[in-house]
């Protein structure tokens, strides 16, 4: 699949933004008025910028409203129905905790369970597209929960939790990357399936189907990156997102200064390995045109 670069930010950072809330919803800490303010204000920041992103992908930004009303057959109607909600009550949760000084707890485990169910339905949007082998799995939305909950975790500076939820999450993607390599090969999906010609024999290709330039097809649902580069940026995404950051959890006592670069760290293997989620992902349809 072709990595957008909206669709990168926008769920690499309205995930992080998601995920702090549930953790300010949950386990608000002692924090003073002011700390708290900085705390919602950055998760909603976070939040509102990963989905303003998204706006971008769109053809038509302006009929964006309209995507709402499908709530019921949709997976990305549904989830900015919930997003939308979150916000709202997220902010009511902000707005009482800094200016009442004490927060309400029954609001903070709404805003956090409607954030995770957010970020739910924004994997839920690529986990249910059988026509991408990689991504129609359990572990899809399980990595963007972990994802969601490690990275806001760390900008909560709830470290002990954060470094046991980086340890899942390693796991877990080691895994997905070992079951998605083989799952377009497993899932029956071949040229003779694709063109409909199986029951001549084997197909290949001769010449393109279409005489033209890249179609939609081709630009949007079809983008091949070399093993050596996938497999170069799978370990240098992990380490910045996994390794480091609980290595250095782990050897140090996590101040100010080293949250921060710990932060900037995993945030940038996010965002690395959000692009390989998306670069790595074979659509069937790339079979059609002897694309694999």
């Amino acid at each position: 699949m072709h990595p957008a670069k909206s669709i990168i930010l926008f769920t690499a950072l309205s995930g992080l933004g998601f995920g702090l809330m549930i953790w300010l919803g949950i386990v608000p800490g002692d924090k003073g008025t002011w700390v708290a303010a900085v705390f919602c204000l950055m998760a909603l920041a976070l939040s509102g910028i990963g989905l303003l992103s998204s706006l971008f992908h769109l053809g038509h930004p302006e009929r964006a409203v309209k995507a709402l009303s499908q709530w019921r057959s949709s997976w990305l109607s549904r989830e900015g129905v919930v997003a939308i909600a979150t916000m709202v009550v997220f902010t009511l949760y902000a707005a009482i905790w800094v200016l009442g000084g004490t927060p309400v707890a029954l609001l903070g485990w709404l805003a956090a369970a409607l954030a995770a169910v957010t970020v739910y339905c924004t994997a839920m949007i690529y986990t249910q597209m059988k026509t991408v082998p990689r991504w129609n799995s359990p572990l899809t939305p399980a990595l963007f929960l972990l994802f969601a909950l490690a990275g806001g975790a760390l900008l909560a500076g709830k470290v002990t939790i954060s470094l046991w939820l980086l340890a899942a999450l390693g796991a877990v993607q080691i895994v997905q990357w070992m079951q998605g390599d083989k799952a377009l090969g497993d899932s029956g999906s071949t040229m003779e399936t694709a063109t409909g010609l199986g029951n001549l024999g084997t197909v290949r290709l001769l010449e393109s189907p279409h005489t033209g330039g890249p179609n939609y097809l081709l630009t949007e649902m079809v983008y091949k990156i070399g093993r050596k580069h996938a497999q170069k940026l799978r370990i240098i995404g992990f380490a910045l997102a996994i390794g480091l950051p609980v290595l250095l959890g782990l050897v140090f006592e996590v101040k100010h200064m080293l949250a921060g670069i710990i932060v900037l760290m995993h945030l940038a293997g996010l965002l690395t390995l959000r692009w390989l989620f998306f670069a790595e992902a074979e659509h069937v349809v790339g079979l059609y045109y002897g694309k694999r």
